[in-house]
């Protein structure tokens, strides 16, 4: 592709969305640029504090029980409180817990601030999502959440490797940097964001406030509850390449540093593809494409199993990295449609918990199927999963209404079939 042809790819995937969207990116992408304590925290607390690996592992498990929590917490938060008040609660009380958390010494201390910081940082999700969902038109929402991913995966790609440095430096340094980025994130929210919330706005206009979804409603949606069980099957997925896959290559004789390498494809290729890949993809059918990034994912990961070579284990990212491209934007997409106007934080809360609950239940399922059966045996079950979830989505989305009908008791906001399928 020539430098003018890039220059008009880049241009398209950008324009045309609203400025408030881009002030919501610019708070992802810092907010990303800032996440150095999940990636050293770990090591802060064995190399550091001088505690077992089962200690961090029993940390890192309340950070995630927190983001189970408040997952739902924060989508009933959304739909009543509003977005901006959410996301801005959520951000300065991560700010505040995640300095605090690079004070405490005592273990019973850390281990109760490091649950508080999963319940702040996973609650602003849900309110991220539904604001992208109410300031972005139907047509460009695929986009939008392709271009919010990319943002997220190139500020972890940088915080990575900053967090390396910065911990050779002073742990603590990078607990107060992650701090004071997160806090510049509700800022940017305060100054730049007004709120979104579709109640707020029939108040203004006088008009009749709708009644809103409780989360009983949300759980009797037998479709929405469908994708989001297939979402918890592709979350389980993707959570194998930071927990097994590394357990896997080192039982194979693989350095750190082997994996090291393996897993940046998948940082350099999401950064690299994400928005030419959605620019291809946008215009596709959403069935077609979950159904291929399920079999992608699973069979991607299968192809583990007769890895050889760090090269071989880096054509195997590849493969379900592709998967991850196509179906994160998608399914978020799909997700924002299938959700009524008035209970979009609730119906995203319940969605954010299926990948809060994979990063739970990930680590103790592929853990055990390695330690009693092999690595082999996962990766055979990794491609069983991802055939499972295709053929879900095929069953689930027979009998998607089309855009212009009703979804889950109201109107759905999707674009016309050539834009989203």
């Amino acid at each position: 592709m020539s430098v003018a042809r890039l220059r008009t790819a880049v241009r398209e995937s950008v324009a045309g969305l609203p400025r408030e969207f881009w002030w919501l990116w610019t708070s992802t992408l810092v907010n990303r640029l800032g996440a150095f304590v999940a990636t050293f925290m770990a090591l802060y607390l064995t190399l550091e504090r001088g505690y077992s690996a089962s200690y961090a592992g029993l940390v890192a498990a309340l950070h995630g029980l927190g983001g189970v929590l408040s997952s739902l917490g924060g989508g009933v938060l959304t739909d009543r409180l509003g977005r901006r008040p959410t996301l801005m609660l959520a951000q300065s009380s991560t700010a505040v817990s995640v300095a605090v958390l690079g004070f405490m010494e005592h273990p019973v201390a850390i281990a109760g601030v490091a649950f508080v910081v999963g319940m702040a940082s996973n609650a602003s999700r849900p309110a991220v999502q539904a604001m992208m969902a109410d300031i972005v038109p139907a047509k460009d929402r695929v986009r939008a959440f392709a271009l919010n991913y990319w943002a997220i995966n190139l500020g972890f790609a940088v915080s990575t490797t900053a967090a390396g440095f910065i911990a050779e430096y002073s742990y603590r340094a990078g607990f107060l940097i992650e701090a004071v980025l997160t806090m510049v994130c509700a800022v940017l929210v305060f100054l730049k964001l007004p709120e979104s919330r579709p109640v707020a706005a029939e108040v203004a206009a006088g008009e009749p406030r709708e009644r809103e979804i409780s989360m009983r409603g949300v759980a009797r949606d037998g479709r929405f509850m469908g994708v989001v069980g297939l979402s918890f099957l592709i979350a389980l997925l993707f959570q194998q390449a930071y927990v097994s896959l590394p357990v896997a290559m080192g039982a194979d004789g693989f350095s750190s540093s082997d994996f090291g390498v393996a897993i940046a494809v998948n940082g350099v290729l999401i950064v690299a593809l994400q928005i030419p890949v959605t620019r291809f993809i946008e215009r596709r059918d959403p069935r077609q494409l979950l159904i291929v990034s399920s079999l992608l994912a699973g069979w991607g990961f299968a192809l583990t199993a007769f890895a050889g070579s760090v090269a071989v284990y880096a054509l195997t990212v590849v493969v379900w990295t592709l998967a991850e491209i196509v179906n994160a934007p998608t399914q978020t997409s799909l997700v924002v449609r299938l959700s009524p106007l008035h209970g979009r934080g609730r119906y995203q809360g319940m969605y954010t918990m299926s990948w809060a609950v994979a990063a739970l239940v990930a680590p103790l399922a592929g853990g055990q199927i390695i330690d009693r059966y092999g690595a082999e045996w996962l990766w055979g079950a990794c491609g069983v999963v991802g055939t499972i979830a295709a053929l879900g989505y095929w069953a689930l989305m027979r009998g998607l209404p089309r855009a212009d009908e009703e979804v889950s008791g109201a109107p759905v906001e999707a674009p016309a079939p050539a834009a989203a399928g």
